[in-house]
Protein backbone atom coordinates (compact mmCIF):
# COMPACT_ATOMS: atom_id res chain seq x y z
CA UNK A 1 0.00 0.00 0.00
CA UNK A 2 1.17 3.22 -0.65
CA UNK A 3 1.24 6.06 2.15
CA UNK A 4 -1.78 7.71 0.56
CA UNK A 5 -3.37 4.70 1.18
CA UNK A 6 -2.64 3.93 4.39
CA UNK A 7 -3.75 6.92 5.72
CA UNK A 8 -6.89 6.54 4.47
CA UNK A 9 -7.52 3.16 5.32
CA UNK A 10 -6.44 4.38 9.34
CA UNK A 11 -9.37 6.77 8.86
CA UNK A 12 -12.08 4.60 7.72
CA UNK A 13 -11.10 2.39 10.56
CA UNK A 14 -11.21 5.79 13.39
CA UNK A 15 -14.42 6.28 11.51
CA UNK A 16 -15.90 2.76 11.49
CA UNK A 17 -14.62 1.69 14.67
CA UNK A 18 -13.90 4.60 16.83
CA UNK A 19 -16.58 6.99 15.98
CA UNK A 20 -13.81 9.51 15.63
CA UNK A 21 -14.54 11.75 12.42
CA UNK A 22 -10.86 12.58 10.96
CA UNK A 23 -10.66 15.81 10.20
CA UNK A 24 -7.40 15.12 9.05
CA UNK A 25 -4.11 12.06 9.53
CA UNK A 26 -0.76 12.38 8.96
CA UNK A 27 2.03 9.81 9.27
CA UNK A 28 3.20 10.18 12.47
CA UNK A 29 7.17 9.90 14.18
CA UNK A 30 8.11 6.35 13.28
CA UNK A 31 7.78 3.14 15.86
CA UNK A 32 10.34 0.16 16.56
CA UNK A 33 7.52 -2.07 15.30
CA UNK A 34 4.63 -0.25 14.02
CA UNK A 35 3.55 2.80 11.71
CA UNK A 36 2.45 5.89 13.21
CA UNK A 37 -0.08 8.09 13.21
CA UNK A 38 -1.40 11.21 14.23
CA UNK A 39 -5.27 12.07 13.95
CA UNK A 40 -7.55 15.32 14.27
CA UNK A 41 -11.43 15.29 14.37
CA UNK A 42 -13.81 17.79 13.28
CA UNK A 43 -13.34 19.02 17.30
CA UNK A 44 -9.70 19.73 17.45
CA UNK A 45 -9.25 16.57 19.17
CA UNK A 46 -5.48 14.95 18.68
CA UNK A 47 -5.03 11.48 18.71
CA UNK A 48 -2.42 8.55 18.42
CA UNK A 49 -3.07 5.77 16.06
CA UNK A 50 -0.43 2.72 16.18
CA UNK A 51 -1.14 0.29 13.68
CA UNK A 52 0.40 -3.08 14.08
CA UNK A 53 2.00 -5.13 10.71
CA UNK A 54 0.64 -8.42 9.77
CA UNK A 55 1.86 -11.23 12.17
CA UNK A 56 1.80 -9.36 15.57
CA UNK A 57 0.94 -10.73 18.26
CA UNK A 58 -2.09 -8.53 18.89
CA UNK A 59 -2.30 -10.63 22.69
CA UNK A 60 0.47 -9.52 23.68
CA UNK A 61 0.11 -5.63 22.81
CA UNK A 62 -2.88 -5.69 24.29
CA UNK A 63 -1.14 -7.01 27.75
CA UNK A 64 0.99 -4.27 27.11
CA UNK A 65 -1.98 -2.01 26.61
CA UNK A 66 -3.74 -2.79 29.97
CA UNK A 67 -0.12 -2.27 31.54
CA UNK A 68 0.13 1.25 30.87
CA UNK A 69 -3.85 1.48 31.85
CA UNK A 70 -3.00 -0.04 35.38
CA UNK A 71 0.09 2.71 35.71
CA UNK A 72 -2.19 4.81 34.67
CA UNK A 73 -4.83 4.34 37.10
CA UNK A 74 -1.95 4.74 40.08
CA UNK A 75 -1.48 7.91 38.92
CA UNK A 76 1.82 7.29 36.50
CA UNK A 77 1.37 10.17 33.81
CA UNK A 78 0.38 7.29 30.76
CA UNK A 79 -1.83 8.55 27.72
CA UNK A 80 -5.70 7.17 28.18
CA UNK A 81 -6.03 4.55 25.62
CA UNK A 82 -9.66 5.10 23.40
CA UNK A 83 -11.25 1.89 23.49
CA UNK A 84 -13.28 1.03 20.31
CA UNK A 85 -16.89 0.90 20.19
CA UNK A 86 -16.88 -2.71 20.89
CA UNK A 87 -14.92 -1.92 24.38
CA UNK A 88 -11.51 -2.96 22.57
CA UNK A 89 -8.07 -1.84 23.19
CA UNK A 90 -7.01 -2.74 19.54
CA UNK A 91 -9.62 -2.71 17.11
CA UNK A 92 -9.34 -4.52 13.45
CA UNK A 93 -10.56 -4.21 9.81
CA UNK A 94 -9.50 -6.69 7.53
CA UNK A 95 -5.86 -6.97 7.20
CA UNK A 96 -5.51 -3.33 9.28
CA UNK A 97 -5.08 -3.41 13.57
CA UNK A 98 -5.12 -0.31 15.33
CA UNK A 99 -5.09 0.86 18.49
CA UNK A 100 -5.72 5.06 19.60
CA UNK A 101 -4.41 6.83 22.28
CA UNK A 102 -4.96 10.52 23.23
CA UNK A 103 -2.15 13.19 21.70
CA UNK A 104 0.46 14.07 23.81
CA UNK A 105 0.81 17.74 22.95
CA UNK A 106 4.00 20.42 23.48
CA UNK A 107 6.34 16.94 24.63
CA UNK A 108 9.67 16.35 23.56
CA UNK A 109 11.27 12.97 24.34
CA UNK A 110 14.33 12.26 27.14
CA UNK A 111 16.47 11.62 23.71
CA UNK A 112 18.29 14.95 24.28
CA UNK A 113 19.36 13.80 27.77
CA UNK A 114 18.09 14.64 31.78
CA UNK A 115 19.19 17.94 33.29
CA UNK A 116 18.33 20.17 36.25
CA UNK A 117 15.29 18.92 37.55
CA UNK A 118 14.36 16.49 35.11
CA UNK A 119 16.54 14.31 37.03
CA UNK A 120 14.36 14.32 39.78
CA UNK A 121 11.50 14.34 37.98
CA UNK A 122 12.00 10.80 36.52
CA UNK A 123 13.40 9.18 39.24
CA UNK A 124 9.83 10.23 40.91
CA UNK A 125 8.18 8.88 37.82
CA UNK A 126 9.74 5.81 38.02
CA UNK A 127 9.32 5.13 41.05
CA UNK A 128 5.78 5.73 41.28
CA UNK A 129 6.04 3.75 38.42
CA UNK A 130 7.43 0.59 40.08
CA UNK A 131 5.63 0.97 43.44
CA UNK A 132 2.31 0.93 41.42
CA UNK A 133 3.78 -2.53 39.39
CA UNK A 134 4.97 -4.26 42.58
CA UNK A 135 1.53 -4.87 43.07
CA UNK A 136 0.28 -6.07 39.47
CA UNK A 137 -1.37 -9.59 39.71
CA UNK A 138 1.87 -11.54 37.42
CA UNK A 139 3.07 -11.65 40.92
CA UNK A 140 5.22 -9.56 43.52
CA UNK A 141 8.76 -8.90 43.45
CA UNK A 142 10.88 -11.52 44.08
CA UNK A 143 14.49 -11.76 43.96
CA UNK A 144 16.71 -12.70 40.83
CA UNK A 145 20.38 -13.50 40.79
CA UNK A 146 22.51 -10.59 39.90
CA UNK A 147 24.52 -12.78 37.39
CA UNK A 148 21.17 -13.22 35.12
CA UNK A 149 20.89 -9.31 35.20
CA UNK A 150 24.19 -8.84 33.52
CA UNK A 151 25.03 -12.20 31.80
CA UNK A 152 28.40 -12.17 31.41
CA UNK A 153 28.40 -15.78 30.38
CA UNK A 154 25.40 -15.55 27.67
CA UNK A 155 27.35 -11.91 26.37
CA UNK A 156 30.39 -14.36 25.67
CA UNK A 157 28.65 -16.57 24.07
CA UNK A 158 26.95 -14.27 21.19
CA UNK A 159 29.91 -12.05 21.19
CA UNK A 160 31.81 -15.71 19.98
CA UNK A 161 29.26 -16.04 17.71
CA UNK A 162 28.93 -12.88 15.94
CA UNK A 163 32.69 -12.53 15.22
CA UNK A 164 32.82 -16.28 13.88
CA UNK A 165 30.06 -14.47 11.17
CA UNK A 166 32.13 -11.78 10.87
CA UNK A 167 35.05 -14.06 10.23
CA UNK A 168 32.97 -15.88 7.54
CA UNK A 169 32.15 -12.74 5.90
CA UNK A 170 34.55 -10.13 6.71
CA UNK A 171 33.29 -6.65 6.93
CA UNK A 172 34.36 -3.92 4.33
CA UNK A 173 37.03 -1.48 6.40
CA UNK A 174 36.15 1.64 7.13
CA UNK A 175 32.34 1.47 7.89
CA UNK A 176 30.09 0.81 10.65
CA UNK A 177 30.17 -2.75 9.92
CA UNK A 178 33.93 -2.92 10.60
CA UNK A 179 33.52 -1.04 13.81
CA UNK A 180 31.20 -3.29 14.87
CA UNK A 181 33.06 -6.10 14.44
CA UNK A 182 36.05 -4.64 16.10
CA UNK A 183 34.16 -3.21 19.11
CA UNK A 184 32.79 -7.21 19.42
CA UNK A 185 36.42 -8.42 19.41
CA UNK A 186 37.45 -5.40 22.53
CA UNK A 187 34.06 -6.31 24.26
CA UNK A 188 34.61 -9.96 24.37
CA UNK A 189 38.61 -9.63 25.76
CA UNK A 190 37.08 -7.21 28.37
CA UNK A 191 34.79 -9.62 29.82
CA UNK A 192 36.92 -11.11 32.21
CA UNK A 193 37.12 -7.72 34.02
CA UNK A 194 33.56 -7.05 33.44
CA UNK A 195 33.11 -9.77 35.00
CA UNK A 196 35.47 -9.25 38.33
CA UNK A 197 33.55 -5.66 38.68
CA UNK A 198 29.94 -7.53 38.83
CA UNK A 199 31.36 -9.56 41.65
CA UNK A 200 30.71 -6.66 43.71
CA UNK A 201 27.14 -6.64 43.18
CA UNK A 202 24.80 -8.13 45.53
CA UNK A 203 24.17 -11.68 44.83
CA UNK A 204 20.96 -11.14 44.20
CA UNK A 205 18.65 -8.11 42.70
CA UNK A 206 15.23 -7.41 42.92
CA UNK A 207 12.85 -8.37 39.82
CA UNK A 208 9.13 -7.12 39.68
CA UNK A 209 7.29 -6.25 36.71
CA UNK A 210 8.51 -3.39 34.94
CA UNK A 211 7.66 -1.57 32.20
CA UNK A 212 9.89 -3.28 29.69
CA UNK A 213 11.29 -0.66 27.13
CA UNK A 214 11.93 2.34 29.33
CA UNK A 215 14.41 3.93 27.19
CA UNK A 216 14.80 7.91 26.02
CA UNK A 217 12.29 7.84 23.10
CA UNK A 218 9.14 6.08 25.48
CA UNK A 219 9.72 9.04 27.92
CA UNK A 220 8.13 12.05 26.81
CA UNK A 221 9.05 15.53 28.71
CA UNK A 222 7.70 18.86 28.94
CA UNK A 223 10.02 21.66 30.56
CA UNK A 224 11.10 19.72 33.75
CA UNK A 225 8.31 17.75 33.83
CA UNK A 226 7.44 14.28 32.93
CA UNK A 227 4.67 14.49 30.58
CA UNK A 228 4.40 10.69 29.70
CA UNK A 229 5.15 7.44 29.69
CA UNK A 230 4.38 5.27 26.56
CA UNK A 231 5.05 2.04 25.02
CA UNK A 232 4.91 -0.86 27.73
CA UNK A 233 5.86 -4.26 27.18
CA UNK A 234 3.87 -6.95 28.69
CA UNK A 235 3.95 -7.33 31.96
CA UNK A 236 7.04 -9.60 32.75
CA UNK A 237 9.65 -9.51 35.99
CA UNK A 238 12.99 -8.23 35.34
CA UNK A 239 15.21 -6.03 37.34
CA UNK A 240 14.29 -2.57 38.76
CA UNK A 241 17.54 -1.41 39.39
CA UNK A 242 18.45 -1.83 35.52
CA UNK A 243 15.13 -0.39 34.40
CA UNK A 244 16.09 2.85 36.38
CA UNK A 245 19.61 3.05 35.53
CA UNK A 246 18.41 2.42 31.79
CA UNK A 247 16.81 5.50 31.52
CA UNK A 248 18.63 7.92 33.89
CA UNK A 249 22.15 6.86 32.73
CA UNK A 250 21.02 6.59 29.34
CA UNK A 251 24.48 6.94 27.03
CA UNK A 252 23.42 10.18 25.48
CA UNK A 253 23.12 11.75 28.71
CA UNK A 254 26.00 10.27 30.00
CA UNK A 255 27.90 11.84 27.37
CA UNK A 256 26.70 14.86 27.52
CA UNK A 257 27.24 15.41 31.21
CA UNK A 258 30.61 13.57 31.88
CA UNK A 259 30.95 15.85 34.90
CA UNK A 260 27.02 16.00 35.93
CA UNK A 261 25.66 12.48 35.43
CA UNK A 262 26.76 11.76 38.46
CA UNK A 263 24.82 13.98 41.29
CA UNK A 264 22.11 13.48 38.52
CA UNK A 265 22.00 10.04 39.36
CA UNK A 266 22.03 11.08 43.47
CA UNK A 267 19.21 13.49 42.36
CA UNK A 268 17.31 10.74 40.62
CA UNK A 269 17.67 7.44 43.26
CA UNK A 270 16.49 10.18 45.84
CA UNK A 271 13.91 10.94 44.13
CA UNK A 272 12.97 7.34 43.19
CA UNK A 273 13.45 6.15 47.05
CA UNK A 274 11.06 8.73 48.02
CA UNK A 275 8.00 7.98 45.34
CA UNK A 276 8.63 4.20 46.01
CA UNK A 277 10.57 3.32 49.64
CA UNK A 278 9.70 -0.24 49.34
CA UNK A 279 13.26 -1.39 46.87
CA UNK A 280 15.81 -2.20 49.11
CA UNK A 281 18.59 0.39 49.20
CA UNK A 282 21.49 -2.63 47.47
CA UNK A 283 19.19 -2.24 44.73
CA UNK A 284 19.09 1.29 44.07
CA UNK A 285 22.75 1.16 45.19
CA UNK A 286 23.67 -1.09 42.64
CA UNK A 287 22.08 0.89 39.71
CA UNK A 288 25.28 2.52 37.96
CA UNK A 289 26.74 -1.07 38.03
CA UNK A 290 24.45 -2.94 36.54
CA UNK A 291 24.17 0.02 34.13
CA UNK A 292 27.67 -0.14 32.99
CA UNK A 293 27.57 -3.79 33.29
CA UNK A 294 24.53 -4.38 31.24
CA UNK A 295 26.17 -2.26 28.28
CA UNK A 296 29.31 -4.43 28.35
CA UNK A 297 27.03 -7.55 28.00
CA UNK A 298 24.84 -6.19 25.43
CA UNK A 299 25.48 -7.23 21.58
CA UNK A 300 23.19 -4.44 20.46
CA UNK A 301 23.63 -2.64 17.73
CA UNK A 302 26.76 -4.81 16.95
CA UNK A 303 24.35 -7.25 15.16
CA UNK A 304 22.43 -5.28 13.46
CA UNK A 305 24.62 -5.37 10.27
CA UNK A 306 24.07 -8.80 10.27
CA UNK A 307 20.93 -9.33 12.08
CA UNK A 308 18.96 -6.77 9.92
CA UNK A 309 20.99 -4.13 7.97
CA UNK A 310 17.88 -2.24 7.05
CA UNK A 311 17.87 -1.26 10.46
CA UNK A 312 20.95 0.76 10.23
CA UNK A 313 20.74 4.12 9.97
CA UNK A 314 23.20 6.72 10.47
CA UNK A 315 21.28 7.46 13.94
CA UNK A 316 21.70 4.07 14.97
CA UNK A 317 25.41 4.36 14.23
CA UNK A 318 25.63 7.05 16.45
CA UNK A 319 23.58 5.63 18.86
CA UNK A 320 25.90 2.61 19.12
CA UNK A 321 29.11 4.17 19.31
CA UNK A 322 27.46 6.50 22.27
CA UNK A 323 26.77 2.92 24.14
CA UNK A 324 30.34 1.69 23.87
CA UNK A 325 31.62 5.52 24.76
CA UNK A 326 29.31 5.58 28.15
CA UNK A 327 30.15 1.88 29.32
CA UNK A 328 33.79 3.15 29.71
CA UNK A 329 32.82 6.70 31.32
CA UNK A 330 30.66 4.96 33.24
CA UNK A 331 33.27 2.42 34.61
CA UNK A 332 35.35 5.48 34.92
CA UNK A 333 33.37 6.54 37.59
CA UNK A 334 32.04 4.04 39.06
CA UNK A 335 33.51 4.23 42.64
CA UNK A 336 32.83 8.28 42.97
CA UNK A 337 28.71 6.98 41.78
CA UNK A 338 28.39 4.19 44.44
CA UNK A 339 30.08 6.72 47.00
CA UNK A 340 27.54 9.72 46.60
CA UNK A 341 24.74 6.78 46.26
CA UNK A 342 26.18 5.98 49.83
CA UNK A 343 25.19 8.80 51.17
CA UNK A 344 21.93 9.64 49.30
CA UNK A 345 20.77 5.77 50.82
CA UNK A 346 21.97 6.93 54.47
Amino acid sequence: MSAESDVTAVAGVLALLYRITPAAVVEGPAGTATRNYLAEDREGVRWFVKAYPRGTDLAEEQQALALGEAARAAGVPVPAVRRSVSDEVIASAGALSVSVAEYVADAETAEGGLSGGRWDAVGEAVGRLHRALARHPAGPPRPVAARKVCDVARAGRRLEELLARWSAAPPAPGGFDAWCAQTAKQRLAALPDVAARLEKLPVTLTAQVVHGDLASPNLLLRGERVAAVIDFRPPGHRSAAWELGRIVLDPRTVLAHPDGWVPGLARAVGAYRAANPHLLAQDLLAVPRVAAGYLACSVYPLSEPLNDPDAVTPALEAYGRARHEAAGVLWERLEEAEEVLRDVLR
